[in-house]
């Protein structure tokens, strides 16, 4: 059976080189300098759009690069990290696992959004060449591939699209819940508690964290809602500075709001008892 595949193949092999040499041209050099070209013209086109951004952009009071050029300024406003209006958003081409991720909801079933679906298809397409020996290129006489390929197109874009046009909660959308969840956590007219409820709502706490019905419920965490039941202001304060000396590596530092900001976040969350009171 061996050398049967064995001759096969150098049948295949020597009707290929009598193809080429009758109606085609040889993969090597021919293919290979023209992919050699197209990349030279791609990397100097982007070398002299670079020039053009550096040179072109011109000089302000502020500082050097601040005036735009045809293709804009060197560099815009520092980051605001303290910023509580930003909602983070992927680079558009990976809108369609950004919206994969929105369907498949942790802890139970994301891990097949971030590592089954890619990986089954990453390992498809690399062994497309070993199992898909044919010869048959064309595509009306390959149904299977092709229905599989319209399939795949069809849901990236959709997922793209469903990616590109997804809403997330605004702070400023939020905000507006803050009077009902005074009320109904009980500290309407504790200023101090409001006003790390604005803060807790502005700051995207709730992209990871639920509260009171709202939020995302990502990446585990937990909901927040009677998370006052248990601790005091103080406690919060020093575990918002320092998540990690409690053992939570995922949540990032929230020291940068400042004293006086995690102070008002800490009596909000000591304040949340839940609708009973704790």
């Amino acid at each position: 059976m061996a050398r049967d595949l064995g001759e096969l193949n150098r049948e295949d092999f020597a009707r290929y080189k009598d193809d080429v040499k009758k109606e085609g041209k040889p993969f090597f050099p021919r293919a290979i300098f023209h992919d050699t070209v197209m990349s030279l013209v791609v990397v100097g086109i982007i070398v002299a759009l670079a020039a053009i951004w550096y040179y072109d952009a011109g000089d302000t009071p502020e500082g050097e690069g601040l005036e735009p050029g045809i293709l804009g300024p060197w560099y815009t406003e520092p980051a605001d990290p303290a910023t509580t209006n930003f909602v983070p958003r992927p680079d558009w081409y990976f809108y369609f696992l950004f919206y994969l991720l929105r369907i498949f909801k942790w802890p139970e079933t994301v891990f097949i959004a971030t590592v089954g679906i890619p990986t089954i298809c990453l390992i498809l397409l690399i062994g497309l060449p070993f199992y898909d020996r044919r010869r048959e290129r064309r595509p009306l006489h390959r149904p299977v591939a092709m229905v599989a390929a319209v399939l795949t197109i069809l849901s990236m874009a959709v997922l793209t699209w469903k990616g590109a046009t997804a809403k997330e909660a605004l702070g400023s959308e939020l905000v507006l819940l803050v009077p009902s969840w005074a009320e109904e956590q009980g500290f309407v007219g504790n200023e101090e508690a409001e006003k790390g409820a604005k803060l807790f709502a502005e700051s995207g706490c709730l992209n990871c964290h639920t509260y009171l019905g709202q939020g995302a419920g990502n990446l585990g965490a937990p909901d927040l809602s009677e998370v006052g039941a248990t601790n005091d202001a103080a406690y919060f304060v020093q575990y918002l500075t320092n998540p990690a000396a409690y053992g939570n590596t995922v949540m990032g530092s929230y020291s940068y709001l400042g004293a006086e900001n995690l102070a008002a976040l800490g009596e909000f969350l000591a304040a949340s008892k839940g609708t009973s009171g704790g």
